[in-house]
This record gives structure tokens, C-alpha cells and sequence, in this order.
């Protein structure tokens, strides 16, 4: 099977195919079993008379790490490979939509694409998270300073997020009679030009959020706990100590697959809840990070072996 991984720019650069990218352990699993894995980034995506083509590099095992072939950048149609699994970090800005238009030129009989870029396209991590509504904190999404003042009256802590970035990129919290209000409002709006989300704060937001991995229409039994990082209100720092080993609840379970269920029947077979006391205050669907190496340790698993049975299952081989 041939396969072709859509990473982001930056993980190429500096290739950081590492033990706590999520990436590293998919390829390397999918290399294991005998695959031929290529690595590729949205600006290397192309059209060529209308069929959808990529340049990339084919990657290897050596000594228990990954490494691509440098020296040796090689073009293909897109649908000479099996499966594409497109998954650069947002922010989801014009070149990363553009890249999904090229995706809409391959023949989905010929080249299974996942998460589909499509429904990624259509499905913004924020603002889409409302479809559950009943299972958010309470939230607005507005460029309105009006509409955000009230809520935050109403409310007293709020959180405000961009739509498009990702690990709390630009994510502000905001108590009422703060004195910077009116500039934080501004400058998230960019002065009422730009739309927000905007959620009701979790007090219990202080012990961090719980990643809730989806594969499919199944919660997968695993989780992890991400502890807001050096005094900060939010996690932003990957690394041992900010990561800790979590249960999910028979409420959290039945609450959280149908969700899975609706998500795998737009496409959206790979996505990782971010909830605070049970409520979903983030959907990630776009390069959901699946905590593999801090999973396998806390648990004594090896997850991206249960992510590539899914891989293979949908691809119809036997494993």
C-alpha cells in the first residue's frame, strides 16, 4: 500500500518526526507493516491539466527513527497513492483551503483521503463545535464588541478564541471589570472585523482539559489530562509534566459517541476532543494530536498500532 502523509510545513523544516508527533508513530507503524510512506506539505500539492499531482519524499526506518529521502524529491498523481492522510496544523488560512480544492480533483474511488479534506474544509474546529451545542459551555460566536460585552457582564469569565488557529494559539481570557477589556475585545475583533468564538469560562478549566480520541464512530479507551502550562489559564506546552494520565466516565462515553458517530459519517474519521467537566469546548479535526508516546507510557499500550488496524480496516486489507 502507498501512502502519502500532508504534513505541516514547519514538522518538514525541521522534521521533527519525533516521539511526540503524532505523525511519527502512524508512519512508522504503517512502515512496520510494510507500506510505502511518502511525505509531502500543502505547497508541494498541485494541478496539472486538472488531474490533482504532489512532489514528495519517500521516508525510512533506521536505528528505530524515521528520516525522508532528501536528495530525491519525486512527483506523483495523487491517486497513485492508496491513501492520503492530510493533516497540516492550521491556522486554516488561504493556502490551506486552497490545498483542499486540489484534494477535490482526486477520485475518492481511487485514493481514500482522511480526515476528508472536504468535510475538513466545511468543519471549523470552533465554530462547528456548536452542532453540540447541548454538550458546550455556554458561547457566542460574534464580531460584535456589543454582543461580547453583554455576554461577559452576563457571564463574569469568558474565553475568546480565533477561529483558525491551533495549541491556544491566540486564546484570551477575560473577567469582568477588567480594565484591558476594551482592548482585548478590540484586538481580538480586530476592532469588529473579525468573528470570535466566545465561551463562558470552567471554573475546573485549573486542572487542564481532557483529549478525548476518536477513531471512527468509537471512543477509543485512552485519554490524557493537558495541564495549563507555567501559570498559564490554558495548556500551551508540550512536554511530560503537563500531560497526565486521565479516565474517561460511562457519562463521558455516552455523552461523546455520538459525536464520534455524526463526525465519521461527514468524514471525519480521526478527531480529538478537547473537555472540561464533560463539556466540549474544542472539536480537532484537522492534525488531531493522538498523545501516543505519553498514552503508550501511562497505559502501557501501544495506541498507533490500534490508529493503523483502523487505517488498514478502512482501506479494506486484512491485518
Amino acid at each position: 500500500m502507498r501512502v502519502l502523509f500532508v504534513i505541516d510545513r514547519i514538522e518538514l523544516k525541521y522534521f521533527e518526526f519525533n516521539k511526540l508527533v503524532t505523525n511519527f508513530w502512524i508512519i512508522k507503524s504503517l512502515l512496520e507493516r510494510g507500506c510505502e510512506v511518502y511525505i509531502s506539505t500543502i505547497d508541494m500539492l498541485k494541478l496539472k491539466s486538472a488531474i490533482a499531482y504532489t512532489s514528495c519524499y519517500k521516508s525510512y526506518i533506521e536505528n528505530d527513527n524515521i528520516f525522508y529521502q532528501k536528495d530525491n524529491l519525486e512527483e506523483y498523481k495523487i491517486e497513485d497513492f492508496n491513501l492520503v492522510m492530510f493533516r497540516p496544523d492550521p491556522p486554516v488560512d488561504l493556502d490551506y483551503i486552497n490545498a483542499t480544492y486540489i484534494m477535490d480533483f482526486v477520485d475518492r474511488s481511487k485514493t481514500l483521503i482522511m480526515n476528508d479534506t472536504t468535510a475538513v474544509r466545511n468543519f471549523n474546529e470552533k465554530l462547528h463545535s456548536v452542532y453540540f451545542n447541548d454538550l458546550m459551555p455556554k458561547n457566542i460566536v460574534t464580531s460584535s464588541f456589543s454582543d461580547i460585552l453583554n455576554f461577559l457582564n452576563e457571564n463574569e469569565d469568558i474565553i475568546l478564541k480565533p477561529l483558525n488557529q491551533c495549541f491556544g494559539g491566540g486564546v484570551m481570557f477575560l473577567h469582568k471589570g477588567d480594565k484591558n477589556t476594551a482592548v482585548i475585545i478590540n484586538q481580538m475583533t480586530q476592532n469588529g472585523s473579525k468573528t470570535v468564538m466566545v465561551q463562558k469560562y470552567i471554573d475546573k478549566a485549573v486542572y487542564g482539559d481532557k483529549r478525548v480520541l476518536f477513531l471512527g464512530d468509537k471512543i477509543l479507551p485512552y485519554c490524557v489530562q493537558k495541564v495549563p502550562s507555567n501559570n498559564d489559564f490554558k495548556f500551551c506546552e508540550h512536554n511530560d509534566s503537563n500531560i497526565h494520565k486521565a479516565v474517561l466516565s460511562d457519562s463521558e462515553i455516552e455523552k461523546f459517541t455520538p459525536v464520534a458517530r455524526k463526525l465519521n459519517s461527514m468524514g471525519i474519521y480521526m478527531a480529538g476532543l478537547d473537555v472540561i467537566d464533560e463539556k466540549i469546548i474544542e472539536i480537532n479535526v484537522t492534525s488531531p494530536c493522538y498523545f501516543i508516546k505519553e498514552i503508550n507510557n501511562h497505559f502501557n499500550c501501544h495506541v498507533e498500532n490500534d490508529i493503523t488496524d483502523f487505517i488498514m480496516s478502512k482501506m479494506g486489507l486484512f491485518v
